[in-house]
């Protein structure tokens, strides 16, 4: 039998007023591979940070029966000091200028050169691009012990765990199977909640009518005629009395009925957002943005040369390439907010009917902390209070929530009120920078909706190939120092592109071997050899890798 790794019993965890979790018991035996899913704020990061010893609950315990490593979800990591680990993950030994892929491949690093027997990863996928993800993957699918992932990387849940954990209104809920299994359960118990809270509601009618016809015939049982003897009089006085007390009693009866009833809550829907975003001011012209580049620097690197893009009015681009490639400092460029040390040489032409609205993705950075959700989001909104507290509620916000200061968010609740003051605004051009960063899987499907009926023009960065997938109508990517265009979403533009079996399977192991060779160098440098090259050059193989074997995921080497 497994080992026991970690026992949980009667773990709580409150801020001020507000009790974040109330878990009773958990166990986690060496080798299981856990998805920990919950909504933005819920208390995934906290739990994890208690369940690695990193952080103290308010009661209860949380017993380690190994050594555990946690990978935090922001901040520097230490040495990794396994040159080794280092190498494979592309993790730079430096700590200075690091783009946020590269501080994240830090954090993996580190954590793994721990050795644990039980891993806690909180977000992992945070800032890598393909390449990165795939590295990853490739590390947790071998890592040997037991694995407890937060992550938005529906991908990843999905060939990593088998069993998932729901943190839900402050409880958690242990569901055996995948996440695919986990999301039809889900579905067939909200679909079962909602039926049961149909027919409570609808008895709950029944006997509320009932009862008030049984009080409606007995306030209309009659006096005794005026003209009646008195011997009648008495007699039809007892009759109404008696049929008096009768209903009286039937409508005690029902009542008790109703006040034993089992209450049943309403399920919490997600309401739907009625209106077309980003058709309000509509773009007339075919084109809705034009950038050409003679040369683009950053850090003195040069990163583009003698290139450009256009932006078809309506379109939804994709911007893709590697960490470092220069994905946000062309954004930036785009919006006006070039960094300090970058350059940007040539022209960008806005179609004069571009109303440009701006997604950072540091998004504390446009957020107002001393203001609440609310006020924050209808700052440069024309539309009605009510309609923001409906992006709210879509995007997981629900009744007293608006009322939260932005300074008590956290990372994912900061992101998802930059979104929703985005949205509200009357833009019909977004540049979006990581949307989906610390973002909740929820959140992400609600986004995902929203940008796919989108009526404006849309130009956004994700290493979320998923999100890519279903908001993308078109890419341009960063191929060395070009930007190369491409219609269709990843998916179509892959069909697009047959290859036979034979020579993808060649493609494919000819990339293997050279990933071998470069990581071996990596771990035992020769003379000569530059680490930051190899490094370079072992993650450019490691992307195109990926590449291929999205292309044609059914086919065996």
């Amino acid at each position: 039998m497994s080992k026991l790794l970690l026992e949980v019993n009667g773990l709580t965890k409150s801020y001020g007023q507000r009790e974040l979790f109330r878990i009773d018991g958990l166990t986690v035996y060496d080798g299981e591979r856990i998805g920990l899913i919950g909504e933005n704020g819920a208390g995934k990061s906290t739990l994890l940070a208690i369940l690695a010893g990193a952080a103290r609950p308010d009661a209860g315990v949380a017993r380690l029966l190994g050594p555990a490593a946690l990978i935090r979800q922001q901040g520097d990591a230490e040495e990794a000091g396994d040159r080794g680990v280092q190498a494979l993950l592309g993790a730079p030994e430096r700590r200075d200028g690091l783009s946020g892929g590269e501080m994240t491949r830090r954090r993996i690093a580190a954590a793994l050169a721990a050795r644990p027997r039980l891993l806690l990863a909180d977000e992992p996928t945070t800032d890598l691009d393909e390449a990165g993800r795939g590295l990853l993957y490739d590390q947790l699918r071998g890592f040997q012990g037991a694995l407890i992932l937060v992550s938005h990387d529906r991908d990843l849940l999905r060939r990593l765990c088998g069993r998932i954990w729901y943190l839900e209104d402050g409880t958690i809920t242990d569901f055996p199977g995948g996440y695919d299994d986990f999301q039809a359960e889900r579905s067939r118990r909200r679909e079962r909640a909602q039926f049961e809270y149909d027919q409570y509601r609808q008895e709950q009618a029944r006997l509320k009518a009932s009862a008030q016809r049984m009080a409606e015939r007995a306030s209309a049982v009659k006096k005794a005629p005026s003209r009646m003897g008195n011997s009648e009089a008495r007699l039809h006085k007892r009759e109404a009395t008696d049929a008096v007390l009768q209903l009286s009693h039937a409508k005690r009866t029902i009542q008790n009925r109703m006040e034993h009833m089992e209450v049943r809550e309403r399920p919490r829907a997600l309401p739907d957002i009625r209106m077309q975003l980003g058709v309000k001011s509509p773009i007339g012209a075919k084109t809705a943005l034009e950038a050409r580049c003679a040369r683009m620097t950053a850090g003195g690197q040069t990163l583009l040369e003698n290139t450009g893009f256009t932006l078809p009015t309506g379109s939804r681009t994709a911007l893709l390439g590697g960490n470092g490639c220069g994905k946000t400092t062309l954004l930036r460029a785009l919006n006006g907010q070039l960094s300090d040390g970058a350059v940007f040489e040539g022209g960008i032409r806005f179609n004069p009917a571009a109303r440009v609205g701006w997604f950072d993705q540091h998004q504390e950075c446009t957020l107002d902390s001393d203001k609440t959700i609310l006020e924050n989001v209808t700052a440069a909104s024309s539309l009605p209070e009510s309609t923001a507290r409906t992006v709210l509620a879509r995007l997981g916000f629900q009744r007293d929530d608006a009322f939260k200061p932005v300074s008590l968010l956290s990372g994912g609740e900061r992101t998802k009120t930059a979104l929703a003051r985005l949205l509200l605004t009357d833009c019909n051009l977004l540049l979006m920078d990581e949307p989906t960063n610390h973002l909740d899987i929820f959140t992400l499907e609600a986004l995902e909706e929203l940008l796919a009926g989108y009526g404006g023009t849309l130009l956004f960065v994700s290493h979320d190939a998923d999100f890519v997938a279903r908001v993308a109508t078109r890419t341009v990517r960063f191929s060395g120092r070009s930007l190369v265009t491409a219609e269709g979403s990843p998916d179509e533009q892959n069909a697009a592109r047959p290859q036979s079996d034979d020579a993808w399977r060649l493609a494919v192991s000819t990339l293997e071997m050279r990933m071998a060779g470069l990581a071996d160098r990596m771990s035992r440098p020769r003379k000569g050899d530059k680490p930051e090259a190899l490094n370079a050059e072992y993650l450019s193989v490691a992307e195109e890798l990926r590449r291929l074997k999205r292309e044609n995921p059914n086919v065996k080497k």
